[in-house]
């Protein structure tokens, strides 16, 4: 498939081009959406979606229980309907268990030290409890678990790992970008939990249906599987008719969402974009002499892209710190970009993060 066409369905595919009917819809064809930028994962739902979705109907769903927060794969928060999380995990979990354990081992979180987290978090969050990540550390620290270096954040993530908590709904913050969220016990905060009966195999064909055309090897890359479990999983798939093969190791869905004559052309879209950030050759989406600028740098940051036609031409910033939000968005082109076109693709996130 020539780079033109395969970038034109995947923009249909990630609904960029596509549009979703609601949030709601948005989140649960893409499966999982990263979200280490809080208000990038956030956006990056919005975009996805109809209309003129602000901040606060994505935040909603997070308060209603319909999307969490947690770390699903490669040790990384995504944004994922509530429903999907368990299934997920079982696919995830252990890898990102083993992958985890020698920083466990660097921070002293032997299997006596992790078990009192379990304990003292399952005890604090107990009947309906929710509580901010700088609460739990004062959890444990009271049970003798110094949360500083970084081991609170690994104590949390090592219950998130296993499916004992995720992040619900949003601390609301007067007159700014809210930034996060209050854990919550899974087993109590979600009702309801999809049980599919091969969840490697639903992990691969979700990630097609929202990504493709895509390969295992992109699959491995985004799932943070191992080569040999994201081929396994594709093979498997075979008898999956949503989706099929349309060249040699090339996936995409049977049935894709129509595109909307009213889809703009120019898009602004957040840090870690998955249009940008889920494949293992990003040259389809930036050109190579520019993939520096956007990442990941060394730090890991991805920067947020201006996409033309599904080709990087930019980069651009906006501070959501107390009193900054309602700022201008400011762009950094690197490609001939249409200015009306540019100045409505920043308006578009304006009018989000402000609402």
């Amino acid at each position: 498939m020539d780079p033109h066409t395969l970038r034109a369905e995947r923009l249909r595919s990630h609904r960029l081009t596509a549009p979703a009917r609601s949030v709601a819809d948005a989140a649960r064809h893409m499966l999982a959406v990263q979200a280490q930028d809080f208000w990038a994962g956030r956006w990056a739902l919005a975009a996805r979606t109809t209309g003129a979705p602000t901040l606060r109907t994505v935040d909603r769903l997070f308060t209603s229980g319909v999307l969490v927060r947690a770390w699903t794969q490669r040790g990384t928060l995504h944004i994922i309907p509530a429903e999907d999380l368990a299934w997920v995990l079982s696919v995830t979990g252990e890898r990102q268990l083993r992958m985890a354990a020698p920083r466990y081992r660097e921070l002293g979180l032997g299997a006596e030290e992790i078990a009192t987290v379990e304990r003292v978090i399952r005890a604090a969050l107990d009947g309906g409890n929710a509580l901010t990540r700088s609460e739990l550390f004062a959890v444990l620290e009271q049970a003798g678990i110094d949360p500083a270096n970084q081991r609170g954040l690994h104590s949390v993530q090592n219950l998130a790992f296993r499916g004992i908590i995720c992040q619900g709904a949003v601390v609301t913050r007067p007159d700014a970008v809210s930034r996060e969220q209050r854990f919550v016990l899974n087993e109590e905060h979600i009702t309801h939990s999809a049980r599919p009966e091969d969840p490697a195999v639903e992990f691969f064909v979700r990630y097609i249906i929202g990504h493709g055309p895509a390969t295992a090897e992109d699959f491995a890359w985004w799932a943070g599987l191992t080569l040999g479990a994201a081929r396994a999983a594709s093979v498997a798939s075979a008898d999956d008719d949503r989706i099929h093969q349309v060249e040699d190791g090339l996936f995409t869905a049977r049935t894709r969402p129509r595109r909307s004559a009213r889809a703009a052309s120019v898009l602004a879209l957040g840090s870690f974009e998955e249009f940008y950030i889920s494949y293992t050759d990003r040259t389809i989406a930036c050109p190579p002499e520019h993939l520096a600028a956007i990442g990941p740098s060394k730090n890991g940051m991805v920067r947020p892209i201006i996409l033309a036609d599904g080709v990087v031409v930019g980069t651009w910033r906006h501070s959501t710190a107390v009193g900054r939000h309602t700022d201008i968005p400011v762009a950094e082109v690197f490609a001939q970009v249409a200015p009306p076109e540019l100045a409505a693709a920043l308006d578009r996130y304006a009018a989000f993060i402000t609402h």
